[in-house]
């Protein structure tokens, strides 16, 4: 028995289930036959009201074989897509394009689920849209599994959102520095994604930025389920986060950085028309242009040290409040110290905050 099976009638017509899965999730692959093998096992004890879809990016090592295998042995469970290489966005774009659940996962296949978590969210799903309700947005904990690290930091929101009800942005509380809800921590309803409109760009990396920045002005209710369920694998040699690489493509992060300055501009309206909304996305987009600031600023070049000042240009010329509160925050000052002195300072500060926050 699937788990429309058991909705009132009431209900199933007037979503028009049919056979609809409850959840699909979309795994990114790119090269991926280390490790996906644990991402996708992890993700099978859904069951049969999960669908999962593993995108291979164009790969050229055996990740192609291995979906395809998956998707042999469970046939009505996974799906293997084969499609030339655009990048994560590219993936991810493809994954939400098949996806037939109500609700929407991305994995990223060297990451994983914790198996009782997993299930508690699938069970809270479940009742809630047996309860009649339309939940937009659920956020859960995730867990930074650190290379070498026998000590794993959580990402926790009890003290920002209420927990095991449906609440709307008026609930919000406040977020400390560091801490927002990313890809890791939360799962769409699906039609909301589609009808938002979402498009992540294609070959470009840190676009989970946008994924968890875009749909927030169409959120309208959110559930906080306080469980350790995504575990976010840091440590891997090339991976996007470590600083080196992001020096490297520093290009694409801070193309990612002015999509989300013009989205927030193009959106202002609707999102000044919510308070905690507005804060909670003008914190996050200030984050985000912290880290190309400090990236710029690290990797020691006059060149990338004339894009840091062309970044903050960019957000002047397109909205001058906007750079008001970016620039003149504590996090935009600390960012525009003058000179070498004042270089070397916002470096310290980004350390003590990379060790205290375990990113990197």
């Amino acid at each position: 028995m699937s788990w429309y099976d058991i909705l009132p009638e009431m209900i199933r017509e007037r979503y028009g289930y049919g056979s609809m899965k409850l959840l699909s999730v979309a795994i990114p692959c790119y090269n991926s036959e280390a490790y996906m093998r644990k991402c996708i096992e992890s993700l099978l004890v859904g069951g049969e009201d999960v669908e999962i879809l593993i995108i291979d990016d164009g790969s050229s090592d055996g990740t192609a074989e291995i979906a395809d295998g998956y998707e042999a042995l469970y046939p009505s469970i996974v799906k293997a897509i084969h499609k030339e290489n655009g990048g994560h966005g590219s993936a991810v774009n493809v994954g939400l394009a098949h996806a037939a659940g109500l609700y929407f996962k991305v994995v990223d296949s060297d990451d994983w689920v914790k198996d009782s978590a997993y299930l508690k969210i699938l069970d809270t799903l479940r009742e809630i849209i047996a309860g009649g309700s339309t939940l937009d947005m659920l956020i859960s904990n995730f867990v930074y599994e650190k290379e070498g690290e026998k000590k794993h930091k959580v990402m926790k929101y009890r003290h920002a959102l209420p927990q095991d009800k449906i609440f709307g942005w008026s609930e919000v509380r406040h977020f400390h520095k560091g801490q927002y809800i990313l890809m890791h921590s939360v799962i769409f309803r699906t039609k909301l994604l589609k009808e938002c409109g979402l498009m992540l760009p294609e070959h470009t990396f840190y676009v989970d930025n946008i994924f968890v920045f875009e749909p927030l002005p169409f959120v309208k209710n959110m559930y906080y389920l306080d469980v350790n369920f995504y575990r976010y694998y840091i440590g891997r040699e090339g991976q996007s986060v470590n600083e080196t690489v992001m020096i490297d493509r520093i290009d694409q992060q801070i193309k990612v950085n002015k999509l989300m300055v013009d989205y927030f501009v193009e959106k202002k309206s609707k999102i000044c028309s919510k308070r905690k909304l507005k804060n909670y996305m003008l914190n996050y987009l200030e984050i985000i242009t912290v880290i190309s600031s400090i990236m710029l600023i690290r990797s020691g070049t006059e060149e990338n040290l004339e894009k840091k000042v062309e970044l903050w240009k960019y957000i002047k010329q397109k909205d001058m409040a906007l750079y008001m509160r970016l620039r003149y925050g504590v996090l935009g000052n600390s960012m525009n110290l003058p000179g070498k002195g004042g270089r070397k300072i916002s470096v310290e500060g980004y350390k003590i905050c990379r060790r205290f926050f375990k990113f990197n």
